[in-house]
């Protein structure tokens, strides 16, 4: 197992939900984080954390975020790319807004994020991406444009894999059901002590970024239901 001491991790979304979580549960491995939130008010810089501005939808917030990084501590070890949004969208809204929103802050904000990142990553030797997936990115429910979404990010990290992996990168998609956050409050489906709870799948954030190279997850599919079709 890789150790934590000196490893750099950014994780953007930090300031809420899960990325307020495995922002905790680093900072308490042992990681130092840098932290990407829309307001950098929101959340207390501390001893081995870095809190920077960094908005998805904004294009060259993502590379300026990893800049500030890499001159605070000289390195950059992984990578959690944990913000997102999941406003609803069917096949036949002709209101493509919230599609365009989605396709900025979950596809292009990761994409754009970890193309700046590689660089960094590559040195280390070991360097590590976790996207923050969906169980909707392997099967489609009642919010079609969410699912688009999170496919696509299942796809950049299967893309990061083929392109980085002699370089000693490893990506991960995180595929979880139901996380019980803001973002799924008002969901009756599941109830909120059913839900996964966003500690415990901050663990196992930490535990993919500290494997070796020769023990790799493509995609981890978590739920907290049974579900025949996966």
């Amino acid at each position: 197992m890789l150790d934590t001491a000196q490893r750099v991790v950014m994780v953007s979304g930090a300031s809420r939900g899960l990325g307020l979580h495995i922002t905790e549960r680093l900072l308490q491995a042992g990681f130092t984080v840098s932290a990407g939130v829309r307001n950098p008010a929101s959340l207390a810089g501390r001893e081995g954390l870095l809190v920077c501005q960094y908005d998805a939808s904004e294009s060259g917030s993502g590379e300026a975020w990893v800049a500030a990084t890499q001159r605070q501590y000289g390195r950059i070890d992984a990578l959690v790319n944990c913000a997102g949004i999941n406003p609803r969208l069917r096949v036949m809204d002709e209101d493509e807004g919230a599609l365009d929103e989605m396709w900025k802050i979950n596809v292009k904000g990761p994409l754009r994020l970890s193309r700046a990142a590689l660089p960094f990553l590559f040195k280390c030797g070991n360097g590590r991406i976790i996207n923050v997936a969906s169980l909707a990115g392997r099967r489609v429910g009642s919010n079609v444009g969410y699912a688009m979404t999170k496919f696509a990010v299942v796809a950049l990290t299967h893309g990061i894999r083929q392109e980085c992996w002699d370089r000693g990168v490893r990506a991960t998609a995180l595929c979880p059901g139901y996380i019980a956050t803001d973002m799924t409050v008002g969901e009756t489906e599941v109830t909120r002590e059913e839900m996964t709870q966003p500690e415990d799948l901050a663990e196992m954030v930490e535990l993919l970024l500290r494997l070796p190279n020769t023990l790799s997850v493509a995609e981890l599919l978590i739920n907290c239901r049974k579900e025949a079709m996966l």
